[in-house]
């Protein structure tokens, strides 16, 4: 596909050189503000101007910790939601016998389905490749939304429409920041190695062959070393230029990110293996800058490749698309967007 993962040829260097307890939190509040934050700031002029203020920035990064910082709401809350920030790929490239890590089925419903036949569910194996995607999904509604309400207000001659359509589009725009920010959380912990594991926190399943950690190295490598030794100009300087994925669709863009990002998973073992992890050691401050850059950078392309599908989204009842709306095909966007019918 157009956007195969690109970062693959690192990978023989980081396994040169690779205890701790917890609830897995990906890349804590430093990494997730890290991915939020820098990812807006490489967004192109060619996505709407109201991203990319600095204090969109801003939110973008700070909304990007609120997946972790609900946790503990509810026994009901925190059941449903946190197998949502993981995909535990087992040692044959499967989320837990099910189906493989980087092709899953369209829906939840189908996945589920998949892996009650392999023994699991997805409370278990988890579920974040369907964060992923249907956050993207909804992103491009939105954008779709933003371009009807900015298109409709050029053209309303009617001032009472033009105001009301003003207003959709200021309230359009914050709900875009909440919805790309809190995104933007589920796209970090993709690039945390550890999120695409059964050997999630030590190596624990299955045969150990290279003798690598049984001991808890989850939350302390993802958060407080995160916090101590990784340097936000550092993961800058790391990220990638923007590729075009084409035609490549969000579920094959998620897949090959997940894949790619798995890769990481032995070379991480190996350079905790050799002290890789201790006291700022270079080897592992390159290794979690690297990965926190690719979130960063994966979070900016999927952005763009939103805002370049959602002329095709249709808005409103009967549906119409954006760009019909902004070509002036669909009459007054008030009685389409404010729901007249």
């Amino acid at each position: 596909m157009a956007r195969q993962h690109r970062r693959l040829a690192a990978l023989s260097a980081l396994a040169l050189g690779a205890g701790w307890a917890g609830e897995a939190l990906a890349w804590g509040d430093a990494g997730h503000r890290f991915v939020g934050q820098l990812g807006a700031e490489a967004l192109p002029a060619a996505v709407p101007a109201f991203l990319r203020t600095p204090q969109a920035m801003l939110d973008i990064g700070e909304l990007a910790r609120e997946p972790d910082r609900s946790k503990g709401s509810g026994r009901t809350h925190d059941q449903d939601r946190d197998p949502g920030h993981f995909a535990d790929g087992d040692d044959d490239g499967k989320l837990l016998g099910g189906p493989p890590l980087g092709k899953v089925p369209a829906t939840r419903a189908e996945y589920e389905k998949q892996l009650q036949a392999a023994g699991t569910d997805s409370w278990k194996a988890g579920y974040l490749p369907y964060s992923i995607i249907e956050g993207w999904q909804q992103i491009v509604k939105d954008f779709a939304y933003w371009r009807a309400d900015v298109a409709g207000v050029k053209a309303a001659t009617d001032p009472k429409h033009k105001a009301w359509l003003d207003q959709d589009r200021i309230r359009r725009e914050k709900l875009i920041l909440i919805n790309i920010g809190v995104w933007a959380h589920y796209v970090g912990d993709a690039s945390q190695p550890l999120h695409t594991t059964y050997h999630y926190d030590g190596w624990g399943k299955g045969p150990n062959p290279m003798g690598f950690t049984t001991q808890h190295i989850h939350v302390p490598l993802e958060d407080a070393y995160v916090a101590k030794w990784v340097k936000r100009d550092v993961v800058k300087a790391k990220m990638r230029p923007y590729a075009d994925c084409g035609a490549c669709k969000i579920d094959e863009m998620t897949g090959s990110y997940l894949v790619n990002e798995s890769q990481y998973m032995i070379p991480l073992y190996q350079l905790e293996k050799v002290g890789g992890f201790k006291d700022g050691d270079p080897r592992g401050v390159e290794f979690l800058s690297q990965r926190i850059a690719e979130g960063a950078s994966e979070l900016r392309d999927l952005v763009v490749d939103a805002w370049n599908a959602s002329g095709k989204m249709t808005v409103g009842y009967p549906s119409v698309s954006a760009v019909d709306v902004e070509a002036g095909k669909a009459g007054d966007a008030y009685d389409l967007l404010y729901g007249t019918h």
